[in-house]
């Protein structure tokens, strides 16, 4: 039995968006819960790593399960296999496990972060949510599974009132006036 809660998966089941703002050390668990969220902004200070087979265990909240996905094989195996801290803000960057370094104080981070979750507040509700599931669709399946949830999502947005404002705001040359529905 592991000594974790097992919700910490029903992170990755929140419909809304989660923002990392990682400014630190994020290991093993901490690495783990930053996987799990939805975009990783990282502060220069940022360092992930997967030290846990130092201490005699491996990752137990996903880590070797989403490092994968996140990094390539090659260096998931490295960073897990040795327990070293590999990836710091920089490398995180370059491959693909956060979305981008934010320069600057703690203050700067959380405002950027801020920042980004104020951009998509400004977006449809319901399509944020439809692409969010459509993403994570592509992450846990395989292409054409991905293929056919995107088209079946897709469809589903023809149906919201968001989608008939948003076309005509388009069209109209103004922002759109959403009413999340």
């Amino acid at each position: 039995m592991s000594p974790f809660p097992s919700k910490w998966n029903d992170i990755m089941k929140i419909k809304k968006p989660i923002i990392a703002a990682v400014n630190g050390y994020a290991l093993g668990g901490g690495c783990e819960v930053a996987l799990m969220c939805d975009i990783i902004l990282a502060g220069e200070k940022a360092v992930f790593g997967q030290p846990e087979l130092k201490l005699g265990t491996i990752p137990g909240m996903g880590g070797t399960q989403r490092l994968i996905r996140e990094v390539g094989k090659s260096r998931a195996m490295e960073m897990i296999l040795t327990g070293s801290y590999f990836l710091d803000a920089q490398e995180a960057c370059q491959r693909g496990l956060a979305s981008r370094v934010v320069a600057g104080s703690n203050a700067d981070l959380i405002n950027e972060a801020i920042s980004v979750a104020g951009k998509i507040a400004k977006q449809s509700r319901p399509a944020v949510i439809i692409a969010k599931a459509a993403v994570n669709s592509a992450y846990e399946t395989s292409l054409q599974e991905g293929l056919k949830q995107e088209k079946a999502l897709f469809g589903a947005t023809f149906a919201l009132a968001d989608r008939k404002e948003g076309m005509s705001a388009f069209i109209e040359k103004r922002e759109p006036q959403f009413v999340h529905k």
